[in-house]
């Protein structure tokens, strides 16, 4: 079994869920069991510069450069210890398919659950290679404890083989990417990398430096209930007044539609009753002009109702999230080319395209540490029928190899 496998079916089995509805920071406690056992495998392996953040729970290592090498910038690696909400990571039951077939998996038996290749084709690509898959009751965590485990066994090997020249490296290692959270508290002055990569993608290829423009707003819709039976001119339904709020929203400017530079806005909670209800919303765009363009067009909605039925009526609390990295990383491209020319060497074709989504170095970008992201080789992220092959995991770390060893 090589390394990178061996650490990512120990780091998985560690469940460090993140909690979207904790007030809390990290907000599990248990994304500190992942964090004390990366501590003690970085001592072991000759690290320097150990930082364990025990009050936030980040940790901050270093390679140091070898002779000669002292003076060019210092290079970060960075990836997320904690898992998505979305599906529990609480007793993960990886599994190792040899030589898988291309046909459907049979992920678990007793409860009859299939990875189908009808619902998920890209499985057909792997005919033939190494997969890691659930036993479909839980997520895998290859999102993000296999960018962990690359860049551990990336730091590892470069530790033992001293005769590879390199500059300083740095890694760093986050909780609460998945709710949002995960660049709350990095210090980027303590990780003094000039420049980064997070390895927080998916199929091998994978470079992106172009991620959603990303805000969250809480919608409360304020009714009034009254008997059903004398509700005529009284009662006011905060539900049915939730329900004409997403109506007026653009019908095809939501997740079911959209792709590629395609903004959005997704309806993600709906709670309430008839005298109050409370929905939460995330509104996302590439364009920085159209993000501000569907922020007050979300805003001129709520203006609207409580034109219609009073003031108060409808209360929005709106919030930004994060940037697009571009406007950053495009100060910064000898990362992107770097990359491309480490993956061509390594025999991979680079596939730049945009995130849906964010990362922790959208976040970081703007503080001050340009931070493009790397693939990881994973599939499926935040769920149970997530999956990775091995033989990708194994060709990012020789990416991150060639990266971290370029003149």
């Amino acid at each position: 079994m090589s390394k990178v496998v061996e650490k990512f079916l120990n780091y998985v089995k560690i469940d460090t869920q993140s909690d979207e509805n904790s007030n809390t920071f990290p907000t599990t406690e248990k994304q500190h069991d992942l964090a004390k056992l990366l501590v003690e495998e970085l001592k072991e392996m000759g690290a320097e510069e150990i930082t364990y953040d025990k009050e936030h729970c980040y940790v901050y290592a270093s390679i140091p450069a070898t002779e000669g090498r002292e003076d060019i910038p210092v290079l970060g690696f960075v990836a997320h210890m904690d898992t998505s909400p979305a599906v529990t990571g609480e007793n993960v039951n990886p599994r190792i398919i040899e030589d898988y077939d291309g046909k459907d998996i049979l992920l678990n038996d007793k409860e009859n659950i299939v990875m189908k290749v009808e619902d998920f084709p890209e499985l057909l690509e792997y005919a033939g290679k190494k997969l890691i898959v659930t036993d479909g009751t839980t997520l895998l965590g290859a999102d993000d404890k296999a960018g962990v485990a690359e860049i551990m066994t990336m730091a590892e090997y470069l530790l033992t083989h001293k005769e590879i020249p390199h500059g300083k490296i740095r890694v760093g290692f986050t909780p609460d990417e998945e709710v949002g959270a995960g660049a709350d508290y990095f210090n980027v002055e303590l990780f003094g990398a000039d420049c980064a990569y997070t390895v927080d993608g998916g199929k091998l290829g994978e470079l992106e430096y172009e991620n959603f423009n990303a805000a969250g707003a809480k919608v409360t819709f304020n009714g009034r209930s009254v008997h059903p039976g004398d509700a005529k001119n009284k009662m006011v339904n905060a539900l049915l007044l939730a329900m004409e709020f997403q109506n007026m929203l653009p019908v095809f400017e939501n997740p079911m539609y959209t792709e590629k530079y395609e903004g959005f806005y997704h309806l993600d909670t709906l709670n309430g009753s008839v005298e109050k209800a409370v929905s939460d919303y995330i509104i996302r765009d590439h364009s920085r002009e159209k993000f501000e363009e569907k922020k007050k067009t979300f805003l001129n909605i709520g203006n609207y109702l409580n034109e219609k039925y009073g003031e108060g009526t409808v209360v929005t609390e709106m919030k930004d999230s994060y940037y697009n990295m571009r406007e950053i990383i495009e100060q910064n491209m000898h990362l992107i080319e770097d990359a491309k020319a480490a993956m061509e060497e390594a025999g991979v074709v680079p596939r730049i395209n945009p995130i849906r989504g964010g990362t922790d170095g959208a976040r970081l970008s703007f503080m001050g540490l340009p931070c493009p992201n790397l693939c990881t080789g994973g599939h499926n992220f935040h769920g149970r029928f997530e999956y990775i092959c091995i033989e990708s995991m194994e060709k990012i770390v020789e990416i991150l190899v060639k990266i971290a060893t370029r003149e």
